[in-house]
């Protein structure tokens, strides 16, 4: 039997990109996602689906909740995650710049982004990858949380946004990061960044009275008064940092 060729760095930067753009009971080797990065990385769609499994077993949600991942895995790999599970901004770029390598595009290209306004130079080589690491981020937050507001529960993706807890102009290191991230609609994301609203450190969503009192009809108001106090819906992965919410619930209060 031929020895088989061990990953290499490039190939596991790329698997760990996968990693976080599908739900984790999701994994299995004809999920679109699979098919479509395995030719990239050169690894077949089972493989790409083991190795992507094996990245679960360093995941602390996926610990807490009991699942465990496949367990043979390889010093290689533990090494990646170390390096870039704090880094998710160096993940983003760095993993789609390989694919579009892989794919012979320029990284904007392949991660269609549109740059038609976007100037040369140095510009755009700053914007270009803001644009990429802001679609890193969309993606593993709304996998994260199965594609469901966290809120009220909607799922049609269409209608979905990756809201910041600590903002993305005030936290320049965890703009990327999806610990930093809730999926919410467009209303609840903007009253979140508003502090109309706020979610505490022990994840119960919290109303102002300003924006219960700008509901006018009996149904919308009841409909706001059976959220206060419930907890949200957690996502399967990259739970929301404690830590970043109650910064974020502190500012609530002093607006208030």
């Amino acid at each position: 039997m031929a020895k088989k060729e061990p990953w290499t760095r490039e190939q596991l930067i790329m698997a760990l990109n996968v990693y976080c753009k599908i739900p984790f009971k999701d994994v299995k080797e004809c999920h679109p996602i699979i098919q479509k990065y395995a030719p990239l990385i050169g690894r077949s769609p089972v493989a790409l689906k083991m190795k992507v499994e094996n990245f679960g077993r360093f995941d602390p949600v996926l610990k807490a909740k009991g699942i465990t991942g496949l367990a043979n895995g390889g010093k290689a790999e533990e090494s990646i995650w170390n390096e870039f599970w704090g880094n998710s901004e160096k993940l983003a770029y760095e993993s789609e710049r390989l694919f579009a390598e892989r794919a012979g595009k320029t990284v904007e290209d392949f991660a269609t982004i549109d740059t038609r306004n976007i100037p040369e130079g140095k510009e755009r080589e700053v914007i270009v990858r803001q644009r990429i690491n802001q679609k890193f981020f969309r993606e593993a937050v709304l996998t994260a949380y199965l594609n469901q507001c966290c809120i009220t529960g909607i799922t049609n993706t269409s209608l979905l946004e990756a809201c910041h807890i600590s903002s993305w102009a005030d936290d320049v290191k965890n703009r990327t990061n999806p610990n930093n991230g809730l999926c919410m609609t467009p209303t609840f994301h903007r009253a979140y960044d508003k502090y109309l609203m706020a979610i505490t450190p022990d994840y119960e969503i919290v109303l102002s009275d300003e924006m219960l009192s700008g509901a006018k009809d009996e149904t919308t108001l009841k409909y706001l008064h059976n959220l206060q106090g419930r907890h949200i819906i957690m996502p399967e992965k990259f739970s929301p940092e404690q830590e970043f919410l109650a910064q974020h619930f502190e500012a609530y209060k002093h607006h208030l």
